[in-house]
């Protein structure tokens, strides 16, 4: 029973390292997707991915091989990856609770505004360079083409993701082809029936990306309060391997013919036991 904790951290290494595999490829799905356009989460999960794959083969070869320094540097590192993630998760949370979508009169779906956003998440659409990848991706992506059959019917029966709300169509408040110079959103002198333009440039369109990021955030926090318990679970059982791991090797009886323990003196014991006993030769 001594050696149980050595078990079931095995076992809960390998579930971690199932876990790091299936992140890692949720990331790598991410960078290639052309329907959500999303690059917030991308690296975040790489490395927290790639982290969790090298602690979790730490961990195997610490508890499988019972060597105690590989499960040191195993708890070590576990300590910061736990502390780093209850960060996130906690940066996630108050980043996630701005935003979210405004009703329309008359409508199924909702419309976005960007100044509702937190402001780290605004700095990054507001950027023109970063904002020239997700529009490049956006114009590649299958977002707005279904909407190019829609009767104004559809408009009102049918619900918009976020990203076709803000990027497919001028704000439902635009007023055309009217001869009195009216003041209006801004987005609406932004919109164009050009494929190619339409409202990619439009603050909707970015907030609509934003709404999509914060939606997904919001739930990857979820997981990762799930995550950070099941990781503060295996930190415990791997401290009881550790200590397993420190004992001195048994040999014969595990606990002695008579319950005393017989055990391999180490090398400082052999050495005292050497120093007190030379004067008696």
């Amino acid at each position: 029973m001594n050696r149980m904790s050595n078990t079931v951290i095995g076992f809960l290494n390998i579930l971690t390292l199932i876990s790091s595999i299936v992140l890692l490829g949720s990331a790598l799905w991410m960078g290639k997707s052309k329907t959500t356009c999303e690059h917030f989460l991308q690296k975040p999960l790489l490395i927290l991915g790639l982290a969790i794959l090298v602690l979790s083969i730490a961990g195997l070869v610490g508890a499988c091989c019972d060597v105690a320094w590989v499960l040191w540097v195993y708890l070590f590192f576990m300590v910061f990856i736990i502390v780093a993630l209850m960060g996130l998760t906690l940066f996630g949370f108050i980043v996630t609770s701005h935003g979210g979508g405004v009703g329309v009169d008359g409508r199924v779906y909702k419309e976005f505004k960007l100044e509702a956003y937190h402001p780290w998440l605004k700095t990054r659409v507001i950027d023109t360079n970063y904002w020239v990848t997700i529009k490049t991706c956006l114009l590649g992506s299958v977002t707005c083409s279904k909407l190019a059959l829609w009767t104004p019917l559809d408009y009102l029966q049918k619900d918009l993701s976020p990203l076709q709300s803000g990027c497919c169509k001028p704000p439902t408040s635009c007023v055309y082809n009217t001869d009195t110079v009216i003041q209006q959103d801004p987005d609406c002198y932004r919109w164009n029936n050009a494929a190619t333009v339409l409202c990619y440039d439009c603050d909707s369109c970015r907030a609509g990306v934003l709404e999509t990021v914060r939606r997904d955030w919001h739930k990857l926090s979820l997981v990762n309060v799930v995550v950070v318990l099941f990781l503060i679970a295996v930190y415990c059982v791997g401290c009881c391997a550790f200590k397993n791991a420190k004992r001195p090797q048994h040999y014969g009886f595990p606990y002695g013919r008579y319950g005393m323990s017989k055990s391999r003196p180490g090398w400082e014991q052999s050495w005292s036991r050497w120093w007190h006993g030379r004067d008696r030769y």
